[in-house]
């Protein structure tokens, strides 16, 4: 598993990215994906909320999918269930994403072979708000 876990990659993402688009993220503040997009948000990452109901949230637009979202995307967290994340980290290639990121829990390893065939970055079973803790 540490194969999709490398600090520097983490590191790397946490830094010198900009936009993070969320698979799964909808205007309920329950979810963990809220609060991981609300964290980043707060740390001047520009979040893209990717739901199938298009709400708002966070006061960013939000589009039903992937290939919806105008612009360049820098990473996608996909805050799906492990087997549905494989298709979630396969729209981020077709989008042209220089990153994914699975949270904690979620591990699809083929689907990140496949990513990072592809050429993206791969974090998997991570948290991003546990990662951006133990920096210095």
């Amino acid at each position: 598993m540490g194969q999709f876990a490398e600090p520097d990659v983490i590191e790397r993402l946490l830094s010198d990215t900009k936009v993070w688009a969320f698979v799964g993220l909808s205007a309920n503040p329950a979810r963990e994906v809220y609060n991981q997009a609300r964290l980043l948000q707060g740390r001047g990452k520009r979040i893209i909320p990717v739901h199938p109901d298009g709400e708002e949230v966070l006061g960013e637009q939000a589009y039903a999918s992937l290939a919806d979202v105008p612009g360049d995307i820098d990473v996608v967290g996909v805050y799906r269930r492990s087997e549905f994340a494989g298709a979630g980290v396969d729209e981020a290639v077709a989008a042209g994403a220089k990153a994914v990121w699975l949270p904690l829990d979620v591990v699809d390893e083929a689907a990140g072979r496949r990513a990072r065939a592809a050429g993206l970055d791969v974090v998997m079973n991570r948290c991003p708000a546990i990662e951006w803790a133990k920096r210095r």
